[in-house]
């Protein structure tokens, strides 16, 4: 009997997920990871993996697009004869006010920070439960808690992905399938890049540790909830230095 457990991580090319991913098969999972754009990046993830003896499907895949994260479930399905873990971490950012952003530009980040939880999630519960065993960590962020001027759009995003995840914690806790979110402070990733060197320093001068966060160590704590046990679910963990 196959005990190897596996992974899904979204958005893996870069940052958090790419740090996520490569924890994860150095504890022992097998991965499948996807992202929107960047495969030569995913590429070079997906060989570090398998590099180290760990199985790896990695794919192209919008998550907010509800054909696409089927089909990459489906190849995920075909792949893996169970799927232990899902991280829903894909996302984008939209900073400038609510009143110059387009009707596409709302969709679009509706449809990769929140839809893409929605059509994941909807994609694993039922190998989830048929297993009666799964865990499924959605990463948000702080101004989803409290709100960021000029991040809107972003933060009605993440605030709903936090709002999403307890109401399925209390949906699929009967069938022992843990849900919790990590919601993120300021993380030193690409989407963090625009800030000037001014900004940062104001920022961190609100941290009461007094820098950001790497994408290593948030990648660390992500795989502590993930083997944490099923009496931690419905829980936004906040992972910001102290921050808020």
């Amino acid at each position: 009997m196959n005990t190897t457990k596996t992974a899904i991580v979204t958005g893996a090319s870069h940052g958090i997920g790419q740090m996520t991913a490569l924890k994860l098969a150095a504890a022992g999972y097998d991965l499948a990871i996807c992202c929107q754009k960047d495969m030569t990046a995913l590429s070079a993830v997906a060989k570090q993996i398998t590099a180290n003896g760990r199985n790896c499907l990695a794919m192209q895949c919008d998550v907010g697009d509800s054909a696409q994260v089927a089909d990459f479930f489906s190849q995920i399905q075909i792949t893996y004869p169970h799927i232990d873990l899902l991280i829903n971490n894909a996302g984008i950012s939209y900073v400038g006010l609510l009143q110059d952003m387009s009707d596409d530009e709302w969709t679009a980040i509706v449809n990769s920070n929140l839809s893409s939880v929605f059509y994941s999630c909807r994609a694993v519960i039922p190998t989830m439960l048929a297993q009666q065993y799964g865990k499924i960590i959605n990463i948000t962020s702080v101004w989803g808690e409290i709100g960021a001027s000029t991040e809107v759009a972003y933060s009605a995003t993440k605030g709903g992905v936090c709002a999403f995840t307890k109401a399925l914690a209390k949906e699929l806790g009967p069938s022992h399938i843990t849900v919790n979110a990590v919601s993120c402070g300021f993380i030193d990733t690409r989407m963090n890049g625009q800030l000037s060197d001014d900004e940062r320093s104001s920022l961190f001068e609100e941290i009461p540790v007094g820098r950001p966060a790497s994408a290593e160590e948030t990648a660390d704590f992500i795989v502590q909830v993930a083997q944490s046990g099923e009496y931690l679910t419905g829980q936004v963990l906040r992972f910001d230095g102290g921050w808020i």
